[in-house]
């Protein structure tokens, strides 16, 4: 496990490569699925969830998108000090474990659903049902015998 070394000058050091690193690389340990710990200097106390709240929190203000709203924050507020809160925290790794799992299939499922709602989409799928229809219409069906037109009278015929 990689130890990141957090000193009172706010900045985190890498003992591992022996150098100070950002919360960018934090991120970067944390997409890359790398195992770490963020260690305060002094006491050695784990502060890994501080710096992770910390990255949540930039990544909101740098217009990410809010995945953490005001409300979903104060429901978790809530469950703290209460006899779920226990069973909460589990419910909710459970679950984005789960969502992690299936993340392909969520994918391909909200496309078909944004897909349906599109009017070019439905209209595409109107056209391709109506023209499948007319053709039937219009092909001939076995032992009949095409229709031919026939050939204009050309003037000098006449």
């Amino acid at each position: 496990m990689r130890i990141l070394r957090k000193y009172t000058n706010r900045r985190l050091y890498d003992t591992s490569r022996s150098c100070y690193v950002t919360l960018e690389d934090v991120k970067a340990l944390v997409l890359s699925g790398e195992a770490f710990q963020v260690q305060d200097s002094k006491t050695g106390a784990d502060l890994t969830r501080n710096i992770l709240l910390q990255i949540i929190s930039e990544q909101e203000a740098q217009g990410h998108g809010t995945l953490l709203t005001n409300q979903v924050l104060q429901q978790l507020i809530r469950f703290y000090g209460d006899s779920m809160q226990g069973m909460m925290s589990q419910y909710l790794e459970q679950s984005i474990a789960a969502f992690l799992e299936h993340q392909e299939r969520i994918r391909e499922q909200m496309q078909t659903m944004m897909g349906a709602a599109n009017p070019l989409t439905m209209m595409n799928r109107i056209a391709d049902q109506n023209m499948a229809m007319w053709g039937g219409m219009f092909t001939p069906e076995k032992g009949d015998e095409p229709y031919v037109a026939p050939e204009p009278e050309k003037e000098q015929d006449k």
